[in-house]
C-alpha cells in the first residue's frame, strides 16, 4: 500500500477489525446506492471518505431547496440550478476523494435499470423513498446473490436491516406485501438526526461486509425514535419463509415482472399522467382526505374521489386506487409526486 494512501486512511487502518488488509479490500469494492436524497448522500459521503473503490449512484430527481435541511453535500446553488441529484453528488464526492470512481445515473430505478447496475457489485444500499423500489431491490438482490441494506426514516423514526441472500429473511418475508400509504417525509416531515442514525447503521454494516468482517454483522432489524428515545433490535431469523416468492425454495422474483410495477399512462392532450398501483385496492377516501388536509395544498372531496392541488399540480385520487396527476406529461415526475405522498 502506498504511503500516501496509508496516511489518508491511517485512522481507519488503526481500527483493528479493518486494518491494512481491510482497507485494501475496500478500495477494490463496488457499491450501488439507489437514491441520492438524505440517506443516499449520507451513505455516499461516508463510503467515499472510507475509500470504497467505486460508487454507482442512481437517482431520478433534482435538488430543491426543501432538500437542504437534511440532504448532505447539496448547496443553494444546486437548488437554484435544479441540478440532478446524481450529478451534484458526483461533483461533491469527487472533491472529497478523487481516488474513488463515481458513476452517476440520472434514471428511474426500474427493475431493468437495477439489474444492469447491480451486476458485478459487492453491495446494494437502499436510499429510496418508496416500497415499490425497495421490493425491486429485494428481488434483484436475491436473483443475483448480492446483499443489500434496507434503510428508511420519517419524522424522528428510522429503521435498518441488512439482507443477505440465502442467510437472512428478505424484505418480502418481513413485510409480505407493499405497504400503501405509509408515512413519508412529505406527510409527517423529518428531522436530520433520524437520517444520520439510519446512515450510521447502514454504513457500519456496509464496512463490516466490505472488509470481510461478516461475523460482526448485527443480524437484527434495528428501529429507533430519536425524539422519544426508543430503540429496539429484533432478531428475525424465524421470519424467513421457505415458500417466499422472492427468496424461497421456488423463488420467482415477482417484483421484477412488469405487471407488479406501478403503471403509468400519459393521457393524450391533457398534460396528465394516470398512475395505477401494482395491485388493486380500495381507498378509504375519508381517511386519505384527513391526511391530505395536514399538507400544504387545497383538498376537495366527494363520494367518488379526492382532488388535491399543490403548486402547479392537481392529483385526483379515485376509490379504486387510480390517481390522475394533472400538470405534467412526464411519468417520472408524476411518480415522484405520488411516492412523496403515498410512500
Amino acid at each position: 500500500m502506498q504511503e500516501s494512501i496509508r496516511e489518508r486512511y491511517s485512522r481507519q487502518i488503526r481500527f483493528t477489525p479493518i486494518g491494512a488488509d481491510g482497507q485494501s479490500q475496500l478500495m477494490k469494492k463496488r457499491v450501488l446506492i439507489v437514491g441520492a436524497g438524505a440517506l443516499g448522500t449520507g451513505n455516499a459521503e461516508i463510503l467515499a471518505r472510507a475509500g470504497v473503490g467505486r460508487l454507482i449512484i442512481v437517482d431520478r430527481d433534482y435538488v430543491e431547496f426543501s432538500n437542504l435541511q437534511r440532504q448532505l453535500l447539496y448547496t443553494e446553488e444546486d437548488a437554484e440550478r435544479r441540478l440532478p441529484k446524481a450529478v451534484a453528488l458526483k461533483q461533491r464526492l469527487s472533491e472529497i476523494n478523487s481516488e474513488v470512481t463515481v458513476d452517476a445515473h440520472i434514471a428511474d430505478a426500474t427493475a431493468y435499470e437495477l439489474e444492469q447496475l447491480a451486476a458485478d457489485t459487492d453491495l446494494i444500499i437502499d436510499a429510496t423513498d418508496n416500497f415499490e423500489t425497495r421490493y425491486i431491490i429485494n428481488d434483484v438482490s436475491q436473483k443475483i446473490g448480492v446483499p443489500w441494506i434496507y434503510g428508511a426514516c420519517a419524522g424522528s423514526y428510522g429503521l435498518s436491516f441488512m439482507i443477505v441472500p440465502g442467510q437472512t429473511p428478505c424484505l418480502r418475508c418481513l413485510l409480505e406485501d407493499i405497504p400503501i400509504g405509509g408515512a413519508t417525509c412529505d406527510t409527517v416531515g423529518i428531522i436530520a438526526p433520524a437520517v444520520h442514525m439510519v446512515v450510521a447503521h447502514q454504513t457500519a454494516e456496509a464496512l463490516k461486509w466490505l472488509t470481510g468482517n461478516h461475523d460482526a454483522l448485527g443480524n437484527r432489524l434495528v428501529s429507533f425514535d430519536v425524539w422519544t428515545n426508543q430503540f429496539s433490535a429484533l432478531r428475525v431469523e424465524q421470519m424467513k419463509k421457505t415458500d417466499c416468492p422472492s427468496c424461497g425454495e421456488q423463488a420467482v422474483y415477482p417484483h421484477l415482472s412488469r405487471d407488479r410495477a406501478t403503471q403509468t399512462a400519459v393521457l393524450c392532450g391533457r398534460d396528465t399522467v394516470q398512475i395505477r398501483p401494482p395491485r388493486r385496492q380500495e381507498w378509504d377516501l375519508a381517511r386519505l382526505a384527513k391526511r391530505l388536509y395536514t399538507l400544504d395544498g387545497a383538498v376537495e372531496i366527494n363520494p367518488y374521489l379526492i382532488s388535491y392541488t399543490t403548486g402547479k399540480h392537481r392529483m385526483v385520487f379515485f376509490r379504486d386506487g387510480r390517481v390522475l396527476v394533472h400538470g405534467t406529461s412526464d411519468p417520472a415526475e408524476a411518480k415522484s409526486l405520488y411516492h412523496r405522498l403515498m410512500g
